[in-house]
C-alpha cells in the first residue's frame, strides 16, 4: 500500500476486514429498525469482532507496539496530538462496546427502550470507525514511519508477527464470510441464494 511500511501496511490490511465487518453491521442495523428486534446472535457476534480483532488484535498491535515505540521518538507537537487522539478513540470505541453489551443485555430481558441504544451504539461504530481508519492511513501513518529506521521498522513487523501468533485471524476472517452470507431474520432458516446450506454463525468465537 502506497506510502507505507510493512508495519503500517499490516494495520492497513485489519482495516480492510474492520471495513467488511462494518458494512455488515450497517445493513443489519436497518434491519433491526425495519423489524423493530434485536438481532441477539449477530450483536453477541459483532461484540466478539470488536472486542477481540478490532481492540485485542488490531488495537493492541497499535497501542502495544507502534504507538508505545513512537511515544519514545522526539515527535511533533502535531504528531503527539494525533497519537493522544488516535489513543482516546480506541478508548471509545472499547466504552462504546462496553455500552453495546449492556443495552443487549437488557434487551434480552425485555427491557424495550434498550433496543433504541442498541442501535444507537452500532449506528456509532457504522460513523465512527471509517473517520478512524482514515484519519490513521492518510494522516498519521505515512507521516510518522520517518522515525524509524529500517531496521526498527524490521523489528517492528517481527513484533507484530509475534503477536499475531497469538491470536487468531482466520477464525475472523471466517467469522466475517459467514455473516456475509447469512440471510435476512425473516428469510427462510438456511437458505442461501445459489442452493446450499448456511453456514455455521460465528459463535464459536467465544
Amino acid at each position: 500500500m502506497s506510502g507505507l511500511s510493512p508495519p503500517t501496511e499490516a494495520l492497513a490490511a485489519e482495516h480492510r476486514l474492520t471495513e467488511r465487518m462494518l458494512a455488515v453491521m450497517e445493513w443489519r442495523v436497518a434491519e433491526m429498525e425495519s423489524v423493530g428486534t434485536a438481532d441477539v446472535a449477530f450483536i453477541d457476534g459483532a461484540v466478539e469482532f470488536l472486542r477481540t480483532y478490532a481492540g485485542r488484535c488490531h488495537h493492541g498491535k497499535e497501542e502495544d507496539i507502534l504507538f508505545r515505540e513512537l511515544a519514545r521518538k522526539p515527535l511533533t507537537a502535531e504528531h503527539r496530538r494525533l497519537l493522544e487522539e488516535l489513543t482516546a478513540e480506541h478508548v471509545f470505541s472499547r466504552t462504546t462496546t462496553a455500552q453495546l453489551v449492556e443495552a443487549r443485555t437488557r434487551h434480552a430481558a425485555g427491557q424495550a427502550s434498550a433496543l433504541a441504544e442498541v442501535i444507537s451504539c452500532l449506528h456509532l461504530f457504522v460513523e465512527f470507525y471509517p473517520k478512524h481508519i482514515a484519519k490513521e492511513e492518510q494522516e498519521f501513518f505515512p507521516s510518522v514511519l520517518n522515525y524509524f529506521t529500517a531496521a526498527e521498522l524490521s523489528w517492528l513487523r517481527a513484533e507484530q508477527n509475534e503477536f499475531d501468533r497469538r491470536l487468531v485471524h482466520t477464525l475472523y476472517e471466517k467469522a466475517v464470510a459467514a455473516w456475509e452470507l447469512m440471510p435476512s431474520q425473516d428469510s427462510d432458516s438456511g437458505a442461501v441464494a445459489g442452493g446450499g446450506s448456511l453456514p455455521e454463525p460465528p459463535m464459536a468465537l467465544h
